[in-house]
């Protein structure tokens, strides 16, 4: 996973944006009226979000449709997954020590 990925998504409104394309892809103009941004602010967003390589542009006529890119959420799905497994681990063992101190009392 690249550290850009996490740098493009930990802007606010470039989260937002990711929230709305996870539903389907939209155009900038949709995507700026959803959010009540003006264009040239969305614009500005998709394009980090696009050199991350989170998002992906097709152009349709005088439109470009923005859609994601399943890839960098993959990754970062599978570098969470040792933390989750960390975590995991910890509340087995909180849990077999809770349970332990219970029939003590």
């Amino acid at each position: 996973m690249e550290l850009s990925t996490l740098s493009a998504l930990a802007e606010p409104n470039r989260l937002h944006i990711v929230e709305l394309l996870s539903v389907g892809p939209l155009t900038v103009g949709e995507i700026a009226t959803k959010l009540e941004l003006r264009q040239p602010q969305v614009s500005k967003h998709l394009k980090v979000l696009n050199e991350a390589h989170i998002v992906e542009v097709r152009p349709l006529a005088n439109q470009r449709i923005y859609k994601l890119r399943p890839e960098p959420f993959q990754e970062m799905d599978a570098w969470l997954e040792s933390f989750r497994r960390l975590w995991e681990e910890r509340m087995d063992r909180l849990d077999a020590y809770l349970q332990e101190m219970q029939k003590k009392t």
